[in-house]
């Protein structure tokens, strides 16, 4: 007699999606945020001793921020490769999977160490640092690169949270080690003298210590699992290859920001101070929608690691209304809540007259984004990295032409920001094309 298929579970109900949703999507918000939030602290405390000193560790920070931004992708494909494990019930292997993950990412960051402390000169002029900050800013960045290990480490433990369904604990370590990051600036830079210097032992020292408190986390589950702490290199390098194209995708997505960036610096300089002003609200709102997308990676990883296609098509059309919804309620406090905040950037009636028609494009946008960030997400956390490599440098291809023609064009700002949106409605329809196939719905503990 032929065994029946087992009956499919019942597919969860949309208040359980949200259940889910909020309970990752929160903290991870809170956790992304607090960066930026001290890393302004951080510049606070440096700007008082001068112009030159601040000049300096901006640069410092615009170029480690970029050699440590494109590993984004440890947190991203550990993410994903942990919560597939969860959901097929082998919690040991998933925290194997994230311990292969953070020797890969201590590999990866010897060689940028060492390119860092040797560039550091060349980067500051590179990045048109003048001759009295240049020094301030190879100091800085020559003693942050020491934090970078640290700093690669935190991504992959962040991922290897996020795929056991846990963004509380980064919540709690990034507020602690930011907040401590603060006082370490002051101590250091004032009270022991230090200037730069200081702030930059400062974060390095806060760095490590998110570091040993993720490592602290992660050691007490891998005993708890029975899971080896010794670097694995079939695991390494199927972290690795898992990685490779979210890299190309992030390097993509960058060199978008920079075109925008380096067209804008060509309009003039009321237009590119707007630019600038924009593109701080647009990475500020990045945040709120990247937090949504980080609870896509972790419960689709979940849901096809546990073999539920239906389950993984069901979150995902909810948490596409999150998106679009929260993306259309970020773009109307854009647009109404522009008198309370464009005054506390600038005071130039010409620059604010720019700002005025590119934060109209900003907002216009925004539910589109919504949808974007979201389904970034959820193929992040299928394991579709390869189709976003390609889909992002499809969009760079098309985006980078438009932009450049935007100063002979004459429609200044407006048209750039015309061209960013063009570049989000390109960026919607690969993936939105994608989500509706069912290429990504790869099931089992491991992405073939």
């Amino acid at each position: 007699m032929t065994a029946s298929p087992p009956t499919p579970a019942p597919a969860p109900s949309r208040r359980r999606h949200d259940r889910e949703i909020l309970a990752l999507a929160v903290p991870a918000f809170g956790a992304l945020v607090a960066e930026p939030l001290f890393l302004m602290a951080d510049s606070a405390i440096v700007g008082h001793l001068g112009t030159p000193q601040l000049a300096g560790v901006g640069v410092a920070s615009a170029a480690l921020s970029t050699a440590t931004g494109v590993f984004v992708f440890l947190a991203y494909a550990t993410t994903a490769a942990v919560a597939r494990r969860i959901g097929a019930g082998d919690r040991r292997g998933a925290v194997q999977q994230g311990i292969d993950g953070i020797w890969l990412a201590l590999g990866l960051a010897v060689p940028v160490v060492l390119l860092t402390l040797l560039l550091a000169p060349w980067a500051a002029d590179a990045l048109g640092a003048s001759a009295t900050a240049a020094p301030h800013a190879v100091t800085y960045l020559r003693i942050s690169s020491l934090g970078i290990p640290a700093m690669l480490m935190v991504l992959a433990a962040t991922g290897v949270l996020r795929g056991l369904q846990d963004t509380r604990t980064p919540l709690v370590v990034a507020v602690a080690g930011f907040a401590a990051n603060i006082g370490l600036n002051a101590g250091l830079v004032y009270g022991a003298g230090l200037g730069v210097a200081g702030s930059a032992w400062g974060t390095v020292l806060a760095q490590s210590g998110m570091a040993a408190a993720y490592l602290v986390v992660v050691v007490r589950g891998a005993r708890r699992e029975g899971a080896s702490l010794r670097p694995d290199a079939a695991g390494i390098r199927a972290g690795a290859r898992a990685g490779g194209p979210l890299l190309v995708r992030t390097i993509s997505l960058r060199a978008v920001l920079m075109t925008a960036t380096a067209v804008a610096a060509r309009l003039g300089d009321d237009q590119v101070a707007a630019h600038q002003i924009t593109m701080a609200l647009f990475n500020f709102l990045a945040f709120a929608l990247d937090a949504i997308a980080i609870a896509g990676q972790a419960i689709i990883g979940r849901y096809l690691g546990a073999s539920d296609a239906p389950g993984a098509r069901a979150a995902t059309r909810r948490m596409v209304e999150w998106g679009i919804v929260s993306g259309l309620v970020l773009g109307l406090l854009v647009v109404l809540a522009r008198p309370l905040y464009v005054p506390l950037f600038t005071p130039d009636p010409v620059v604010r007259a720019q700002l005025d028609t590119a934060l109209l494009l900003l907002a216009l946008t925004q539910p589109v984004a919504g949808l974007v960030f979201v389904l970034d997400g959820v193929l992040m956390g299928a394991g579709d990295g390869p189709y976003l490599a390609w889909a992002g440098l499809a969009t760079l291809a098309v985006f980078v032409p438009v932009a450049l023609v935007v100063p002979a064009t004459g429609t200044g700002l407006a048209g750039l920001w015309w061209g960013m949106n063009l570049f989000m409605l390109l960026r919607a329809g690969f993936l939105v094309w994608r989500a509706r196939g069912g290429k990504w719905l790869v099931t089992g503990a491991v992405r073939g």
